[in-house]
């Protein structure tokens, strides 16, 4: 908690945010520049969702309905000034407190627009997302994401001795799960268990890492039969601690797969070498990533004034309200972006990464952030 917002010293300020640690990393490095720059304190309203929508997705509305209140910060007057949020559901929650306000608060939301983007007062949306380029979207490049030193700090501390006695290279390979329009099938298997082979064979260690969404039994498929040893973390049979933050600290190399943008930037900011596996889409998926190709260039951040520019703006923003064209994401163009940047290769592509400077983009998509901010708030607010 940053502080208790008064107004007294600046507007009145929440984060209004769920379990998501990504999601909420972002909001909290707006938090902390505001403080910063600003002098301007926040409060945390940290939202438990209902079972059932724990993984599920409620409907786009201003609304509590998938809220648990009963585990959750209380959502009480008097309101926000602003509101910092990111994902669907605290964005729900966050759209209920404006409503609940009369619509003076004012809402950042971070990410990718679920719905109603008319509704959000400024959108910051990176590389991989792809809203349609209303006036309160806000196109920065890499996701507002970074690695807690301490963090670093304290996984260096708890694994440097079992992972000092492995042969290096250290290569970690962190695997995601399925999600739209791409699948987990016997190509990206086969793919993975080949880069592991490469590894075992240059007599280095491959430590595989699965998360919550990673397939059932994959880790164990991906280990079974090889030429060594397989050190590995399997969220459906978890033995011993989670070696995560250990691996970021101390592995030599990664190998992340391409529905994982936040474990892609996370390894980006701290200059380590890192390949991606792309994924395939699967079934009607291959139409669907045919769509985001489209949405790709069709929303685009506005880039000049000319005629043809305009049209391309006009015909994104009307097949939006039709429905026609939702907001979206577009994976393959967020790795290529980080390729072209020389912060990551393709799988078995091992030359090293360049190790280019994040902190200073960063630093202008941050006082661009705080620019826009300055202009949604009244003087009396500030």
């Amino acid at each position: 908690m940053h502080g208790v917002g008064a107004g007294a010293t600046g507007p009145r300020i929440w984060r209004v945010l769920g379990d998501k640690r990504g999601d909420n990393g972002q909001v909290e490095m707006i938090a902390d520049a505001l403080a910063s720059a600003r002098g301007w304190q926040s409060e945390l309203r940290h939202l438990e969702m209902q079972p059932q929508w724990v993984l599920g997705k409620p409907r786009v509305a201003a609304s509590l309905a998938h809220i648990d209140l009963g585990r959750s910060d209380a959502l009480t007057p008097p309101w926000p000034d602003l509101i910092l949020t990111s994902g669907r559901r605290p964005a729900n929650a966050a759209l209920w407190i404006k409503a609940q306000s009369g619509g003076r608060a004012r809402i950042v939301l971070v990410g990718k627009p679920s719905g109603m983007m008319d509704r959000f007062d400024l959108i910051v949306t990176s590389a991989e997302t792809l809203p349609a380029p209303f006036p309160n979207v806000l196109n920065i490049g890499l996701p507002l994401m970074r690695v807690d030193p301490a963090r670093l700090d304290e996984g260096r501390a708890e694994w440097q001795a079992a992972l000092a006695a492995l042969p290096r290279p250290l290569v970690a390979f962190l695997i995601g799960g399925p999600t739209n329009p791409f699948v987990y099938d016997g190509r990206v298997t086969a793919r993975l268990r080949a880069r592991i082979a490469q590894v075992l064979a240059e007599g280095g260690t491959p430590y595989v890492v699965g998360s919550r969404r990673t397939p059932e039994g994959l880790v164990a498929a991906l280990a079974k039969g090889q030429a060594g040893d397989v050190p590995r973390f399997d969220w459906h049979a978890p033995e011993g601690g989670n070696p995560y933050a250990g691996l970021l600290a101390l592995a030599d190399r990664f190998v992340v797969t391409g529905d994982s943008i936040s474990m892609q930037v996370e390894v980006a900011r701290i200059g380590k070498p890192l390949e991606i596996l792309p994924l395939p889409a699967g079934g009607l998926g291959g139409l669907d990533h045919a769509r985001r190709q489209a949405a790709s260039w069709l929303f685009q951040p506005p880039r000049d004034g000319a005629a043809g520019e305009r049209a391309r703006i006009a015909l994104a923003r009307a097949l939006y309200r039709l429905r026609l064209m939702p907001q979206t994401r577009h994976f393959p163009r967020f790795h290529q972006t980080l390729i072209a940047r020389g912060l990551a290769t393709w799988i078995g592509e091992t030359g090293p990464a360049a190790r280019a400077d994040t902190a200073t983009e960063t630093d202008a998509d941050m006082a661009r952030i705080l620019a826009r901010i300055d202009r949604l708030l009244p003087r009396e607010a500030q």
